[in-house]
């Protein structure tokens, strides 16, 4: 072998090296462009029609709007299945084709329009349904009915359509407030990381109730969700909704009737939530009403955020990674009235905050350093918006 052919080689081995160095430490492709859905209120003046929808770039923040992408009623919370096909929608209505019940739509999602095709809808089997999840598998729909404190499980079709009821559950009971705890209001329904578990916030009976879930066909209804374990909130807290942290060791309750946070240690063997500390949401000066809403930890896990409505804030916390404990780091105004909800965008880099009495949402930037918001200065116009969800657009040539 010639000196020249020798000095080919391996000048070629050691570009061939080189990039399969810079390949193996590169990040895994990420999708960047997303359709993002913003449930709302139809009713009681609102000139809202439905679920509408925009199109995100993760990447530049860019925001297009596609307009109504269904129209249907009061589809207050919405939920995304996991093949990002399908979405599901609550009907937050308490007369459904004259049953004492709420609904549960059914979408298929346009991946070129981002419209959505309605498949069916079912009753939610109690009044006042307000929030929805869909199970780890994508196999079920879960639903909490606050009006008639209960919960249910739907199978999910191999079309995406809802099936009959898969189980239920009614609550009962009251708590201490005669007004706002006058019976059981089941508010939210979550799942465990492992997909054994659901944790259902029920702010009438001041209870985060833990049930074990099954994803088997076989089960019955009544061995479907297996009461389990209860965490009990302060008389008069209110539990609303519920926050896992990425690493599953840590839970979060945020208390709508006393604008609290409660940290949880989580036990994954039998879904037992340990209190750690009680947290206020608001400012110790801050005397006016005030129902605290949304709570979401960040994906880095460093932060967990929380909304106020009345005092218009999100407050923002940061959390140790050992204990799981919370420290205040700021509050920030959501530039509107009433931040019912808000969600962390792909990429954790922007919030969304849904202001329902003021018609907007506002988009923050987040300090991926620090956690702290600052306004992007854009702001989303739509009726009484309630939650906003992102479904990933499929790239050409993917």
């Amino acid at each position: 072998m010639t000196h020249s052919i020798r000095q080919k080689l391996l000048s070629t081995a050691f570009f061939l090296s080189v990039l399969s160095a810079i390949c193996a430490g590169a990040p895994a492709k990420r999708d960047s462009k997303y359709f993002a859905y913003i449930g709302t209120y139809t009713g009681q003046g609102s000139q809202s029609k439905g679920i509408y929808a925009y199109r995100f770039d993760s990447v530049n923040g860019r925001l297009t709007p596609i307009g109504l992408a269904a129209e249907t009623v009061n589809p207050s919370f919405l939920a995304v299945h996991p093949n990002q096909r399908f979405i599901y929608a609550v009907n937050e209505v308490s007369d459904y084709k004259g049953e004492k019940s709420g609904a549960v739509s059914a979408f298929s999602i346009n991946r070129a329009t981002g419209k959505l095709t309605l498949l069916n809808q079912v009753a939610s089997k109690g009044a006042g349904p307000c929030y929805i999840t869909v199970d780890k598998s994508g196999k079920y729909v879960l639903v909490a009915n606050y009006d008639g404190g209960s919960v249910a499980v739907f199978p999910v079709l191999t079309d995406g359509r809802l099936g009959e009821t898969a189980a239920f559950l009614q609550h009962k009971g009251h708590g201490t407030n005669p007004e706002r705890q006058e019976g059981p209001h089941a508010h939210s329904i979550d799942m465990s990381p492992d997909n054994r578990f659901a944790i259902v916030d029920d702010l009438g009976l001041d209870q985060t109730l833990v049930y074990r879930f099954g994803d088997s066909a076989s089960l019955t209804p009544d061995s479907r969700l297996m009461y389990t374990t209860m965490a009990k909130a302060n008389d008069g807290a209110g539990p609303r909704h519920f926050a896992f942290h990425p690493n599953g060791k840590f839970g979060y309750v945020i208390n709508e009737m006393q604008s609290t946070v409660t940290a949880f240690r989580y036990d994954a063997s039998d879904g037992a939530l340990h209190p750690l500390q009680t947290i206020s949401t608001l400012p110790k000066d801050f005397a006016r009403e005030n129902s605290a809403a949304e709570i979401e930890v960040h994906p880095s896990g460093k932060f967990l955020y929380a909304s106020n409505r009345g005092h218009d804030s999100i407050a923002v916390f940061a959390i140790d990674g050992n204990t799981g404990t919370l420290t205040l780091i700021e509050y920030v105004s959501t530039k509107g009235a009433s931040p019912r909800s808000f969600e962390i965008a792909p990429g954790g880099s922007l919030l969304f905050a849904a202001n329902e009495k003021s018609d907007n949402i506002v988009l923050f930037r987040i300090n991926e350093q620090t956690g702290r918001l600052t306004p992007t200065g854009k702001t989303l116009e739509v009726a009484q918006p309630v939650c906003v969800k992102f479904v990933a657009i499929e790239q050409s040539g993917d």
